[in-house]
């Protein structure tokens, strides 16, 4: 177990006696991932071992950063990297329910095969919004790779092409997921207690 001291999600700066460190259980090691990863780009690799242009990976800022770059380095097939920018957390643990897009793809979609990437699928609703959107920019294909499918709070359907590791409701940090913004450097996955 770890002893992270989380921060005090207090709005417009207030500020209170700093919090007691929160405990952290380990749920999924660095290598467990990295094992994990390496099998997920074996599979996008063979399933789009025939196309003729690159795949497109488009990455959900800013949790999935850490398993796109691994995903990519993992891949045995040409492609580019776009990225989109959308929040439903704010500086809690559960979701808003209120999906803000705040940048989308600028490149052409038209006839490429697009792999969406995301940390954690939740309720679905990220997802669900930024997949609406790529659709209308006419991809040949659309998939999506999840490191993290977390059932338990699904709100909207989702269909996952990928899935890394299906986790029990609990919320988690690390390997590029946080809390208000801290611990995306740890390696494994770990939840709040």
């Amino acid at each position: 177990m770890i002893h992270a001291p989380l921060p005090n999600p207090l709005p417009s700066g207030e500020r209170e006696i700093p919090q007691k460190a929160k405990p952290a259980r380990a749920m999924i090691s660095s290598q467990r991932i990295a094992r994990r990863v390496r099998e997920l780009g074996r599979q996008i690799s063979e399933m789009y071992a025939d196309i003729e242009t690159p795949l497109v990976m488009i990455v959900i800022l800013k949790g999935a950063t850490v398993f796109a770059a691994d995903l990519l380095r993992s891949l045995t097939i040409p492609a580019e990297l776009e990225f989109v920018s959308a929040a439903s957390y704010g500086s809690g643990t559960s979701s808003t329910g209120h999906v803000k897009l705040a940048h989308m793809v600028e490149g052409p979609l038209v006839g490429r095969h697009v792999l969406l990437v995301e940390d954690i699928i939740d309720s679905g609703r990220t997802v669900d919004v930024i997949a609406k959107r790529l659709r209308r920019m006419g991809p040949a294909s659309l998939r999506l790779a999840a490191l993290l499918d977390r059932p338990a709070r699904r709100e909207v359907e989702v269909k996952i092409d990928f899935t890394g590791f299906v986790i029990p409701d609990k919320f988690v940090i690390g390997y590029g997921l946080d809390y208000a913004g801290l611990y995306r450097e740890l390696t494994g996955i770990y939840s709040l207690s």
